[in-house]
């Protein structure tokens, strides 16, 4: 494991248990979708959290992750808070943050390879949320699947950032849009709306709105077609909440590489 990547791993693991804090789960969301290790890691780690939950035999890591997991828990390092004089009895202290963010993605990991490993206590722990977590793992699997489809075409904004917001996957007569870095938008005043752009113009496909910072899979239009002949997808963030006949405010776009 490269010393660069492994606070990644640890996130990687972090995000498909679904438990990371909202700073390191916007890193994340940045990260997935230009990283195939992570996607990867992710993929792996959900489907043992699926057999977990649906009471089958333990699902078998790949050496490389079993490799990975256990080389993040030894080499992260373990928080040691000093000692300190107590305060005033009035005087409220509040608890470092540092400790405790860095001691978060340790706890994920060693959670994993408890789970990797089969060890008997995790079964106990999850029969209670066995319901919850089949849903997330279920959410978990549709978004890989649209990170890893040849299909997809990911959308990065206009700005000067460069990094990635989106990706578009066609799916027969319609589209799923995966959002990982597009800005929340007031429902009530304003949606986003997924163009395919070819030589005659821009058409709408659909439109969608962006309720959190986390990563969403949505499907937006149906009855599509002739998805394959747009040699670009684009996305723009519209007033009102219906698609006007051509885009005003165009936020990112995206060429089909195949």
């Amino acid at each position: 494991m490269t010393a660069d990547h492994q606070h990644y791993d640890e996130l990687a693991v972090g995000w498909a248990l679904h438990a990371l804090e909202p700073e390191d789960e916007a890193t994340f969301n940045r990260h997935l979708p230009g990283c195939a290790r992570c996607a990867e890691t992710v993929a792996q780690t959900t489907d043992v959290m699926g057999a977990l939950a649906t009471d089958l035999a333990p699902a078998e890591p790949s050496p490389a992750l079993r490799a990975r997991l256990r080389a993040a828990v030894e080499a992260t390092e373990q928080v040691h808070r000093p000692a300190v004089v107590p305060p005033p009895a009035d005087a409220a202290v509040p608890a470092p943050r540092t400790a405790r963010r860095r001691a978060l993605p340790l706890a994920l990991v060693a959670a994993a390879v408890a789970a990797v490993l089969g060890l008997g206590f995790w079964n106990i722990g999850l029969r209670s949320d066995r319901a919850e977590l089949s849903s997330t793992v279920a959410d978990q699997r549709d978004v890989l699947d649209a990170l890893l489809s040849p299909e997809r075409v990911v959308l990065e904004p206009l700005g000067a950032d460069g990094r990635p917001v989106a990706t578009v996957v066609p799916r027969g007569d319609d589209i799923e849009v995966l959002t990982h870095g597009l800005s929340v938008n007031d429902a009530a005043t304003t949606t986003y709306v997924v163009w395919g752009v070819g030589d005659d113009g821009a058409e709408p496909l659909g439109t969608f709105d962006v309720e959190r910072s986390q990563i969403e899979l949505r499907t937006v239009g149906s009855g599509l077609t002739g998805l394959d002949d747009y040699p670009q997808f684009a996305i723009s963030l519209e007033p009102g909440q219906e698609a006007p006949s051509e885009p005003t405010e165009v936020v990112a776009t995206g060429q089909v590489t195949s």
